[in-house]
């Protein structure tokens, strides 16, 4: 498989009012997200909620945007999970619907202590999809293992052989930067902190995946156009912008303020699922306000 370049979507799993799948907005979604010039889609992740699903509404949710992407872009489906086998019967059903690839988190209950257990549980849940190139998921802020991501590529490589690479949400961008050297480049590494996406180019990143490319999808294209252009003051300017928007949205609860901003976009996908919560009223209408700057509706 090809290196993903370019923005990766980290996708909201759509809920009516009554906190159950809705699939049938996935399609106008999807549409959407390519419109605004996205890449390719991650489902079922951290914005998704994929850890608040059971394993058939994931396979539900990612049968569904495998089925209305139709081949456009590249679907990769997170099919991490406490449970390993659990997560190897997600990989299966992944390459079944003819995913692009799969990608997992590692367990964040009982935790992986060292790089062999982290390649142990990567190799049993990839060995689910063979045929599938699979990326690790390194977010440590949720998962609590924060191992050196390029000791888990020299330990993997020759365990995984659909190792592709890796989606790395973590600001240690000289990891990042030794993992994109590893053996002369050989894995594809993600971006995954979307306040730090200039940091990321800056480090060797082509593709980045985030979750606020699902509605300021055209400020990140202009980074990314800046940086290409070496106009690296604009492109400073640029990220500022988004460090900004990202402040303020963060002084709400993460998840239901993006599901807020995509209402206020006029894409409606109903409400988080606990433990994530939604916002009050008051929320809405302070978060409104705070983003009139940016211009994002």
């Amino acid at each position: 498989m090809n290196n993903i370049e370019g923005l990766v979507a980290a996708t909201h799993t759509p809920f009516d009012k009554d906190g159950q799948l809705d699939l049938e907005k996935i399609g106008p979604l999807t549409d959407r997200l390519i419109d605004q010039g996205v890449a390719g889609l991650f489902v079922c992740g951290s914005t998704g909620e994929g850890m608040s699903l059971t394993a058939e509404e994931r396979k539900l949710v990612a049968a569904e945007f495998v089925k209305v992407t139709a081949g456009r872009i590249p679907v990769i489906v997170h099919v991490g999970h406490n449970s390993i086998e659990q997560g190897r019967e997600l990989a299966v059903h992944a390459a079944e619907i003819k995913a692009d690839s799969v990608s997992a988190t590692c367990p964040s209950y009982f935790k992986p202590a060292d790089i062999e257990s982290l390649v142990g549980c990567m190799e049993r849940i990839a060995s689910g999809a063979p045929e599938l190139p699979f990326y690790y998921y390194h977010i440590p802020a949720l998962t609590g293992v924060a191992l050196e991501m390029v000791d888990f590529l020299a330990a993997a490589g020759d365990r995984i052989p659909s190792l592709a690479g890796l989606k790395f949400t973590a600001a240690t961008a000289h990891d990042f930067l030794a993992c994109k050297q590893f053996e002369g480049g050989r894995y594809d590494v993600l971006w995954g902190y979307d306040e730090m996406l200039l940091s990321g180019l800056a480090m060797g990143a082509r593709g980045g995946v985030g979750s606020t490319y699902n509605f300021a999808a055209p400020l990140y294209l202009k980074i990314i156009a800046a940086f290409d252009a070496g106009e690296l003051e604009e492109a400073r300017r640029l990220q500022t912008t988004s460090v900004d928007m990202i402040r303020a949205i963060v002084k709400y609860p993460f998840h239901g303020a993006c599901k807020e901003i995509m209402r206020l976009q006029g894409v409606e996908l109903g409400p988080c699922r606990l433990p994530v919560t939604n916002l009050t009223a008051d929320q809405a209408a302070g978060l409104k306000k705070d983003l009139e700057p940016f211009e994002l509706f």
